[in-house]
């Protein structure tokens, strides 16, 4: 099987030309390691998070920038122009090397840029080295019929701060050591930086750049203005057909690779990833080139927590911001590991989390300071009974879920008797409570200082989906494992909570109730919660009933990109996501859509219908947004109006997740249909 990597993301002249459009199209890699750079293709710092080497360097999930920028410009004679730009506070673009770009694109997962200088054409590069904080970047001449002798200069801009944060002015100073083609900065506190290269000079310098402005940050209604230290200038002779450029990292055996032999290295993994998702799973054989950029997207959120004691695989939910949290790990394991043939690393995953396990409960969030994990949610222990069941369904390995089997039990045990924050069974309809003042304890989280947006005390439609869901899944299991004394009770308690949810039924076929027993009674806001009851294998619904669901959702919450969390007709319903924090953590569950739901509404259709083909089509509303925002992957969320502009974090983890997991299962829903559909031919012609 002869593999290719995905060629997406291709943007023009009109595009990277115009600051504008250039900067709201942003490129993210990753390192496997929790390590990330990103940047808009214009060139332009516009975040906090943008820059060429953010890296943890005492815990995973606690990052700081490094390398900023390289601001490289070409020397030719005496002329020098610059292939960068830069946005200062006093509002002016100055320099704006953006005008020269000719054209970007992914090839694969590494962004390129191709610069018209006249009649010289110059290609660059960026990539990142799987397991090891580095990055490199490289040039090239393409075409220069004149044989003119050009070099090109490389400023190194550095930092040494979180990279949730704004750089003071008491930062001290590095100490520098320069070799031959090589600069170490040395920050107190820090790894040392080495920036090598295989070419070139290099020229050490010791002054701030002050007055970056970040327009994202000042959109978000935060500090803006940033400033980055110079350490120093790279220097090299460019030549038509040859790779030249730096490597910059913070690993203490950093060899001195050739450009092309390290370049080949990066694409022949996302090649080998490729090759490996394809032949563990069939049906990604024919798969379109946007799924096969997915595939490769699923690898930027896996992870190897290094400092955990048992050395676990882990999620990082979404890039640049987000780092690990329980539900949204257990979430999207399904597309990320078990739809691209990652069965060890999701078996490492669930195995790790076991021991996390506390009073039922799942950590749902990780500090990056070293803090102890907060248990602050009702469903991720119900998501994680969900990932064991798709993990078995993919691998039947009965030696891991014998051995998971009584922390799963456990779950079951402490959601029935009670654990932390009100969650618990009520005896009198087999549906779970959960919730208390000043705590949220469903994935519609936001919270603005003390003030819960949006408050679900009660019982949450999906948490009790999730309950049956889990219940069901139990028993099955039980089966499996011939433990027929427990078999029995977990199907007993499903049979009562099959039974209690029909209370979430609302009359005249208007779906369900989104949570009963809240404190002011019961809550008929349309949401998508209620997709879940449709979508997970296991549904507590009549047939009639998860048609009018579906219907509902579709009527009010369906969007190319997503589900909206709130329909329009609310008087609570806010139509887009921006301001200051206030306003967007207000706005967040209130009509903003949500990526992931997208694939969880196509499985509910499919579900109701039987016609995979139209279900299919609901997600290739995503197929163009991967040319858009985060290129090659998918926002966590859009505007709940048209035109649905991408927000929040640009790389999401279970958005991504979720679409291809959907995909994988209605393409095999799809195939089956046909086969069948033949053999129905065929028969009707015999």
């Amino acid at each position: 099987m002869k593999q290719s990597l995905p060629q997406l993301g291709h943007l023009d002249r009109e595009v990277c030309g115009t600051l504008e459009l250039a900067e709201q199209h942003e490129w993210w890699l990753t390192n496997g390691k929790g390590g990330y750079a990103g940047g808009t293709v214009a060139g332009t710092l516009t975040r906090r998070y943008h820059g060429l080497l953010i890296a943890p360097f005492h815990s995973h999930l606690q990052r700081n920038l490094l390398f900023a920028k390289a601001d490289a410009e070409l020397l030719d004679g005496d002329r020098v122009t610059p292939l960068h730009s830069n946005r200062w506070g006093s509002g002016t673009v100055e320099p704006q090397g953006h005008l020269a770009i000719e054209s970007f694109r992914l090839d694969g997962r590494m962004p390129v840029w191709r610069y018209r200088l006249d009649d010289l054409l110059i290609e660059a590069r960026i990539w990142m080295e799987y397991g090891r904080h580095s990055t490199s970047l490289a040039w090239r001449l393409l075409e220069n019929p004149a044989e003119r002798k050009v070099e090109l200069r490389v400023r190194l801009l550095t930092n040494v701060r979180d990279h949730h944060g704004i750089t003071g002015f008491e930062n001290n100073s590095p100490s520098f050591q320069t070799s031959d083609r090589e600069l170490d900065i040395s920050y107190p506190d820090c790894p040392t930086l080495h920036f090598h290269s295989r070419c070139g000079e290099v020229q050490s310098a010791d002054y701030w750049v002050e007055d970056f402005d970040l327009p994202a940050e000042r959109d978000r209604g935060l500090s803006n203005l940033d400033r980055h230290l110079c350490v120093g200038y790279m220097t090299f002779p460019i030549h038509a057909g040859h790779w030249v450029g730096l490597t910059a990292s913070i690993e203490e055996d950093e060899p001195a690779y050739y450009m092309e032999d390290a370049m080949r290295r990066f694409q022949a993994r996302d090649l080998a990833m490729l090759t490996r998702a394809k032949i563990t799973v069939p049906e990604l054989i024919q798969a379109p080139a946007w799924i096969d950029q997915l595939i490769l997207a699923t690898d930027s959120f896996v992870i190897r927590n290094e400092q955990d004691v048992h050395g676990r695989d882990a999620v990082v939910a979404g890039y640049p911001w987000f780092g690990e949290w329980g539900r949204d790990s257990m979430i999207a394991l399904p597309g990320l590991m078990l739809a691209t043939g990652r069965y060890r690393q999701a078996r490492s995953l669930l195995l790790g989390y076991l021991p996390l396990v506390d009073g039922g409960m799942l950590p749902n969030f990780f500090p990056g300071n070293g803090e102890a994990p907060q248990y602050n949610t009702a469903d991720a222990a119900l998501w994680f009974i969900e990932a064991w069941r798709a993990y078995f369904s993919a691998i039947n390995d009965l030696p891991s879920l014998a051995y998971a089997w009584p922390i799963l039990r456990q779950i079951i045990e402490h959601y029935r008797k009670g654990t932390r924050h009100g969650i618990g069974m009520d005896v009198s309809d087999g549906l779970l409570r959960a919730g208390e003042t000043g705590v949220q304890l469903t994935w519609m989280d936001a919270r603005a200082g003390d003030n819960v947006i949006t408050p679900r005390t009660g019982k949450p439609v999906e948490i009790n989906a999730l309950w049956y869901n889990a219940l069901q899944t139990m028993e099955y299991f039980a089966h499996v494992l011939k433990d027929e004394q427990c078999a029995k009770e977990y199907a007993a308690m499903a049979a009562r909570t099959r039974v209690g949810f029909q209370r979430f039924v609302r009359p005249k076929h208007n779906g369900l109730f989104d949570v009963l027993d809240a404190p002011a009674g019961k809550n008929d806001d349309i949401r998508p919660n209620q997709i879940f009851a449709v979508s997970l294998p296991f549904t507590p619904l009549d047939p009639d009933v998860r048609q009018d669901v579906v219907a509902i959702c579709a009527r009010h919450l369906l969007t190319p990109c997503g589900l909206r969390s709130l329909a329009p007709a609310s008087p609570d319903y806010r139509a887009h996501y921006q301001g200051d924090v206030w306003s967007r953590d207000s706005a967040y569950h209130q009509g903003t859509v949500w990526a992931w739901l997208l694939g969880h509404y196509a499985l509910a259709e499919y579900r109701v219908s039987g016609n995979a083909e139209r279900a299919l089509s609901r997600l290739e509303g995503l197929q163009s947004h991967l040319n858009k925002a985060g290129l090659g992957t998918v926002s966590e969320i859009f505007d709940g109006d048209a035109p649905h502009t991408a927000r929040g974090c640009p790389a999401q983890a279970w958005s991504v997740a979720c679409t291809l997991d959907a995909w994988l299962k209605l393409r095999r829903a799809q195939s089956k249909n046909e086969k069948e559909y033949r053999h129905e031919q065929t028969r009707s012609v015999a």
